[in-house]
């Protein structure tokens, strides 16, 4: 609320200051309203709007990024609105004012609802505001299901148990998941838990009349109760529910690599790349006279695979000595990368203007002529070598349907820290679920990633 009023406010103080303002109608309204009445009613309708998109709901807000995008709909729709009855009422709305209020608005709302997901991440570290789960199904599927909880904190899970289809107590199912009881005695280990959400892996061993019977137990004691899907890999804004009778069905929709919003993701990039190639050329210039300093080049080429398998020259800054290359097979066996990947964390053939770059990733600031060129994309899969391709499985080939990104989710969650595995699941959920609102969502959260250095060697 308070973000809302103040977007408001400072578009009319910043368009009109603090002056007597009127919109005016004519034609259809032969009226005229005070701005400071008009920005009130606004605001009020946008706070409406906002609640209506269910953007404040309870089940979204503080993961993923289905929050910011009914966030994104609800206000861009709103003014959408506004330019229409503006136009067939023909109200005279200082067009100054729109567009200060949008930008402005919208900015705020989302670094609101960043700021207090960072709160809720913290206050979940410390076990606040967190569901204490047990989960439920058979074992094999449980662990991959409550492997996926315990990989993201910020959920808010904490899994107390399990309980499986022979209920052996001797074996964990996870690291601190101990298996609880199995199913001959399953709710009265759950009512006994004290847990408040009870996750269904799922299991034939239970009919769907004693899960049924099971959730109107679990109902009458308050305990809320999860199903997971035996599909992974697949981010909420692909899964629809279909309403049948005694049956709820799960559409899922797949992913687009095409159209509209193809387009629009390309649109971006040029956008971006030029902008960004004409505000940081005085770094680029800078950025390479350091890196010249030892007579090499500035730029460094190396052969990437991207879309559909084609290779591409990508640019990076050079950080290394100009006889990198040869140097390289004395130290492979000194290797700390994920068993695919060379990294070093201390490569002796790195300068040091070179670790600099590397540490905030500046090095990889030409590839924004990548970027214009259609080789790469602001945001994708990393850009992987020949040498990485020859390992890759039928499933990794999906990695080739989108443009390769400058950064992605790997450079969010880990960097040159993350395991081959980690790497692989990080990418194909990109591919699977990309969307211009995640994409947005990457790009803010590599600005912060990029000023720690975290993870980078």
């Amino acid at each position: 609320m308070f973000i809302v009023f103040a977007a408001v406010a400072f578009a009319q103080v910043g368009r009109f200051g603090f002056g007597d303002s009127r919109v005016a109608g004519f034609s259809v309204l032969d009226a005229e309203v005070e701005y400071s009445i008009f920005s009130v009613a606004l605001a009020l309708v946008w706070l409406l709007a906002l609640r209506l998109s269910g953007s404040r709901n309870a089940k979204l807000v503080g993961g993923g990024t289905l929050e910011y995008k009914r966030v994104a709909d609800a206000t861009i729709r709103l003014f959408g609105v506004l330019a229409i009855l503006a136009f067939g009422f023909q109200l005279q709305i200082a067009r100054g004012y729109v567009l200060i209020a949008f930008p402005i608005g919208l900015g705020m709302l989302f670094f609101g609802r960043w700021r207090w997901r960072r709160w809720l991440q913290r206050q979940r570290a410390f076990g606040r505001f967190t569901h204490h789960a047990v989960l439920l199904g058979e074992r094999e599927k449980s662990r991959h299901v409550g492997a996926s909880i315990l990989r993201e904190p910020g959920l808010g899970v904490e899994l107390l148990g399990a309980v499986t289809e022979f209920g052996g107590t001797d074996r964990d199912l996870l690291p601190g998941v101990p298996v609880l009881a199995g199913f001959e005695n399953a709710l009265e280990v759950l009512l006994a838990s004290g847990a408040d959400t009870v996750v269904y892996s799922g299991s034939d061993r239970l009919s769907p009349e004693a899960l049924q019977e099971l959730g109107w137990e679990l109902e009458a004691a308050k305990i809320e109760l999860l199903v997971a899907p035996a599909l992974t890999g697949i981010a909420g804004p692909r899964l629809h529910s279909i309403p049948t009778p005694g049956l709820p069905l799960i559409q899922v929709d797949y992913p687009t690599f095409e159209g509209t919003k193809y387009v629009a993701k390309r649109t971006f990039d040029i956008v971006g790349s030029v902008i960004a190639l004409v505000v940081l050329s005085p770094i680029f210039a800078a950025l390479a006279l350091l890196v010249r300093q030892d007579g090499g080049r500035a730029l460094f080429r190396q052969q990437r695979i991207g879309a559909d398998g084609r290779r591409f020259e990508m640019l990076k800054f050079r950080t290394m000595v100009v006889d990198a290359e040869d140097r390289l097979p004395g130290l492979l066996d000194q290797s700390d990368g994920n068993g695919v990947l060379f990294k070093m964390k201390n490569d002796p053939r790195v300068t040091p203007v070179g670790r600099a770059l590397r540490r905030h990733s500046l090095d990889e600031l030409p590839q924004l002529i990548n970027v214009l060129r259609g080789n790469m994309s602001l945001v994708g899969p990393r850009p992987p070598l020949n040498t990485e391709v020859e390992h890759y499985d039928s499933r990794m080939q999906r990695r080739f349907l989108v443009r390769p990104g400058i950064t992605g989710l790997w450079q969010v969650n880990g960097r040159s820290n993350l395991s081959w595995d980690d790497s692989v699941r990080l990418d194909l959920f990109y591919v699977e679920n990309w969307s211009l609102t995640g994409d947005l969502i990457i790009l803010w959260r590599t600005l912060r990633v990029v000023f720690n250095g975290a993870g980078a060697y």
